[in-house]
């Protein structure tokens, strides 16, 4: 019963037992990418500031360099989960990454805060795309019984990439300017593309017809006159003959220069030999049924929701309030969009998430777990260093990134140790225990004081979350791909994805908020620094400790907060996620029911 394009096929051809091991490989390779690429920023984000002309105390006018990313890669992360069970798993990360490489491209030449934040809102859609459809990619070419390890080796290499991305970034800096790490990203995205369709092709089908060379041609053409446009070369711009290509024709806004009015040509030319080619590079003819498939209404009402959460919360600056001025008005927004998506999903004929998808208790409770992993596991990002700076680390950001590396590390060992253990037992108490030790962990670190970091013990509680954390993801999404049909593999990943996403935001608001409440009812019994230090209050170090105690005492707080969000992971991993591991006969089940080509 299994068709040609099942999963079992894909096993058994064209390249016998390699290919599975080759897509995994190629697939790990761009999601660690993508990762590491959501960490370059932190370092750039100086140069990135001064390049859009922004002063570095500006800050807050930076936000949408990082929430213009995180928009991308949570907002239309559910349309890209379902192309791919709609369209296969491989189109669907190569599309990814040949979006990931034009927002790289873009951002590169960006010019100002507008054009950066398009290059990365590019990059967080291409990047997002790449993680449920490797998920789902997995899901396809093992069977449940023996996905842990594989699922293991995603996360730990997602997980990767919050330790190679500084590392990554801070060696082409000392070398080149921060454009630089964007034209390298790339150039290895459109290897890794190169690498997914050599893996994909079959030897034993040859195909008469040549690929699309001059749309190609027309394509390279059109963003090669853009990136001209928005960079103006130098020595181009300032060319008597040659320069004048780049000046405006009418006014002074550069998109209305010969160069421009040239890519808007090329760009139309493209879209015709799209439309009009035997073998087009982007298949148009074929993607309208795909099109009417995925809902795209119900996907934007849900992508218009997702955005105003985030950036009602990526915008706040929990120092002052939960949510900004206009964060009330925000969630509104995506209350009436998510109310839409509701309506949408009731009445459409293709809902965007198939009726059923998320019936079974292990589906919606992964939901549930991931949620309130992502809200402890920002607590451990943001918070460790923050505690290190306020106490054994004032003048070094760099000693406290390292200290915050030793949980870093242990992140990927977990997921791998995680995923070796979800083949030998069951999905719901692995999680529960993994999520129990970063509970027990955070417990510990909500009884450091002033003096903790330097002993050599504080690291034990840094190993152990990271450990905690990491052993949690494969049998998560274990649960998740063995309860779920797996013509919906792609959208469930997916919303795990989205709902790990949207519990760091709402966590890291609603603890430091937290925190913070208990900061301002600690400092409100210290005296005036005038009455304890009436001789010299300059020099009072005295009132100095008190209010240090203060902020030792709010992070405890958010430490206490964030195990309190792990121990309701556990609890609900036990609850929801089951007491057994899959079945031989639900995999071959399930496998005769999988008619989507990987």
């Amino acid at each position: 019963m299994s068709s040609a394009g099942s999963p079992d096929s894909a096993l058994a051809a064209p390249n016998g037992a390699t290919v599975p091991r080759l897509l995994l490989g190629l697939a790990a390779a761009a999601v660690a990418f993508a990762a590491a690429d959501t960490y370059v920023v932190v370092l750039a984000l100086p140069d990135m500031m001064t390049a859009a002309g922004l002063d570095i105390d500006e800050l807050q006018r930076a936000a949408p360099i990082v929430s213009g990313f995180l928009l991308g890669y949570v907002g239309i992360l559910p349309l890209v989960g379902r192309i791919a069970d709609v369209r296969g798993r491989v189109p669907v990360l190569i599309g990814s990454l040949v979006v990931f490489a034009l927002g790289s491209v873009l951002t590169a030449a960006a010019y100002d805060l507008e054009s950066i934040v398009v290059g990365r809102f590019l990059q967080g859609a291409g990047g997002g795309g790449l993680v449920p459809a490797t998920l789902a990619l997995v899901a396809d070419l093992w069977p449940p019984d023996r996905r842990g390890l594989p699922l293991g080796v995603v996360g730990a290499v997602q997980e990767l990439g919050s330790v190679v991305g500084p590392l990554y970034g801070a060696a082409v800096l000392t070398a080149a300017d921060w454009r630089a790490i964007f034209w390298l990203n790339t150039a290895v995205a459109l290897v890794l593309v190169a690498a997914l369709v050599a893996a994909r092709r079959d030897p034993h089908h040859v195909t008469k017809r040549a690929p699309d060379v001059l749309g190609a041609l027309l394509g390279m053409l059109a963003l090669g006159c853009v990136v001209l446009v928005m960079r103006q070369p130098e020595a181009l711009a300032s060319d008597v003959t040659y320069g004048v290509a780049l000046l405006p024709v009418a006014g002074d806004n550069r998109w209305l220069s010969p160069t421009a009015l040239a890519a808007l040509a090329l760009l139309v030319l493209f879209a015709v030999r799209q439309a009009t080619a035997a073998r087009p590079l982007l298949a148009c003819r074929s993607w309208g049924p795909t099109l009417r498939r995925v809902d795209l209404l119900g996907a934007t009402a849900l992508a218009l929701a997702l955005s105003g959460v985030i950036v009602a919360f990526a915008s706040a600056n929990p120092e002052v309030a939960v949510l900004p001025p206009t964060g009330p008005y925000l969630l509104a927004g995506a209350a009436v969009c998510a109310a839409l998506f509701a309506w949408r999903q009731s009445h459409a004929h293709d809902p965007l998430i198939p009726h059923g998808t998320l019936r079974p208790r292990p589906a919606w409770g992964a939901l549930l777990v991931s949620l309130f992993v992502g809200a402890a596991l920002i607590a451990a990002l943001v918070d460790i260093p923050f505690f290190a700076r306020l106490t054994v680390y004032p003048d070094s950001q760099l000693d406290a990134a390292l200290l915050l590396l030793r949980f870093l590390v242990a992140l990927p060992v977990g997921a791998l140790l995680g995923g070796w253990a979800t083949r030998r037992l069951p999905a719901g108490p692995l999680t529960a225990a993994a999520m129990l030790m970063a509970a027990a962990s955070f417990a510990w670190m909500a009884t450091w004081d002033l003096d903790a970091l330097r002993q050599p013990a504080a690291s034990v509680p840094l190993v152990l979350a990271g450990l905690g954390f990491g052993a949690a993801i494969a049998p998560v999404n274990t649960a998740l791909l063995a309860s779920t049909r797996p013509e919906v593999h792609g959208i469930s990943s997916a919303l795990v994805v989205v709902a790990r996403m949207v519990g760091m935001l709402v966590g890291i608001s609603v603890l430091t908020a937290i925190g913070l409440r208990r900061f301002y009812a600690t400092s409100a019994s210290i005296p005036p620094v005038q009455q304890l230090c009436p001789q010299d209050p300059s020099r009072c170090d005295e009132y100095r400790l008190r209010v240090l105690d203060a902020g030792i005492t709010q992070l405890q707080t958010v430490f206490a907060g964030a195990g309190a969000c792990a121990l309701v992971a556990a609890v609900a991993a036990l609850l929801t996620l089951g007491g057994s591991g899959p079945s031989r006969q639900n995999v071959r089940a399930r496998g005769c029911a999988n008619d989507h080509k990987p």
